[in-house]
């Protein structure tokens, strides 16, 4: 079989150039997810107001803020499956249309009662989806050897939360607490009539037949998704973990006063969401699995040494935003893989399964992390039970090797014609 690193390098080979059409498309897909994800996150900064306001426990207040989560993560799966059927274009404002309902629900008095905000937050989980609307869409807009970059931008739209996290308690601080929920369906709203206007599909894209059911039956025997929903369940997986109990971990282990580990975490967030494009721009240059290969070496690396709890300044913070850089580029090479290993017409369906494992693989770790230092008093043994994790994954992804298959090759660089051969 031939091996990626022997057909690439020829230069001679034309790439097709990416149209003006395709950015465009690029811009509105990641605006929908961002906007989205801000809108599905909206609750998560607002639990210590329901937790005292409603005299919610520790438990009521976790499902409050898990239920939209699952039900996003788990959504993926058939949302993905209709947007290989549907398109973008309808699916985009529909999801965000939808979203809107549960928004203005919670806003203008379902935050009053626990019963009312588990039924919100479970609609809510809807806005999560979206996720898996974008990828078949960006993916059918740009040629192989782009795609890698372009899905990486896109993956950049999980910031949306950080919306979430730096501005609803301060509007409802300012303003009212039904405020941050009117704002957001507006311009849920809003996008939903511009994308319905401007977002198109590419021509001529691929359409899946058959039922939705059948479509996912055969989607779960793929191969690429069970190797790639086990990568994305390590890389954003990791990073949902890291973002949402590190201000925990650096209270407990570094004695930091709140503020400070949140600003911190927010560092953390950042790091990963600008290093997702730079994961997919490698991807074009030297193949998703050498990107994944070195990014999870990395964490391997930097959890083992992070078990020893070296002091803050500079080490551990070095640490810390070493393995952001890595879990957010590894995510950005997930879906260059992907792509280069899924047929056209299946992209959406292996991408909703692939999501649904990054979304319900950041509730793992955290619990493990949890309940060690409470056995321990130490984080040690979860670190380096993530060191090891990905240590094996790493090296699982690196026997993968450089070959793909030849339909994949001629996906990322078109043949020219010679002699005897027609291009394709």
């Amino acid at each position: 079989m031939t091996t990626y690193a022997s057909r690439m390098p020829a230069s001679s080979r034309p790439r097709p150039r990416v149209s003006r059409a395709a950015w465009q498309v690029l811009v509105l897909a990641t605006l929908g997810f961002a906007l989205n994800f801000w809108a599905w996150t909206l609750l998560s900064p607002l639990g210590p107001r329901f937790e005292q306001g409603l005299g919610l426990s520790a438990f009521e207040l976790s499902m409050v803020v898990a239920v939209p989560v699952i039900v996003g993560s788990l959504g993926r799966i058939p949302v993905g499956a209709l947007t290989d059927r549907l398109g973008g274009r309808v699916m985009f404002p529909a999801v965000s249309l939808i979203t809107v309902l549960p928004v203005l629900f919670i806003g203008l008095g379902g935050h009053a009662s626990f019963a009312a905000l588990l039924a919100g937050g479970f609609v809510l989980g809807i806005g999560g989806t979206a996720f898996a609307i974008g990828i078949p869409v960006v993916n059918a807009w740009f040629p192989a050897h782009r795609r890698g970059l372009a899905l990486g931008i896109y993956g950049a739209g999980m910031g949306g939360s950080a919306i979430a996290a730096l501005t609803t308690v301060p509007l409802v601080n300012t303003v009212n607490i039904r405020f941050p929920f009117l704002l957001a369906a507006a311009v849920l709203i809003a996008y939903a009539l511009i994308a319905a206007w401007l977002l198109r599909d590419a021509p001529g894209r691929q359409i899946s037949g058959g039922s939705v059911i059948r479509r996912l039956a055969s989607t779960v025997r793929l191969p690429v998704t069970w190797r790639a929903s086990g990568v994305y369940a390590l890389s954003f997986g990791g990073f949902v973990a890291f973002s949402v109990y590190l201000p925990t971990y650096l209270s407990n282990s570094y004695g930091l006063a709140d503020a400070d580990a949140a600003g911190r975490m927010g560092g953390f967030v950042l790091v990963a969401v600008v290093a997702r494009p730079v994961g997919g721009w490698l991807s074009d240059r030297l193949h998703p699995t050498r990107v994944l290969a070195g990014a999870y070496g990395t964490v391997a690396a930097c959890a083992a040494l992070q078990a020893f709890a070296p002091p803050l300044m500079p080490l551990g913070t070095v640490l810390l935003l070493v393995i952001a850089a890595a879990l957010g580029a590894g995510a950005g090479a997930t879906f260059a893989l992907v792509a280069l290993l899924t047929s056209p017409e299946r992209v959406g369906a292996v991408t909703g399964f692939v999501g649904a494992a990054g979304g319900l693989g950041g509730f793992v770790p955290p619990l493990l992390m949890g309940a060690f230092y409470g056995w321990l008093d130490s984080y040690a043994v979860g670190l380096g039970l993530l060191a090891c994790t990905a240590l094996v994954v790493g090296i699982l992804i690196s026997r993968m090797g450089q070959r793909v298959p030849e339909a994949a090759l001629d996906r990322m660089v078109p043949r020219e014609a010679g002699p005897g051969r027609s291009p394709r």
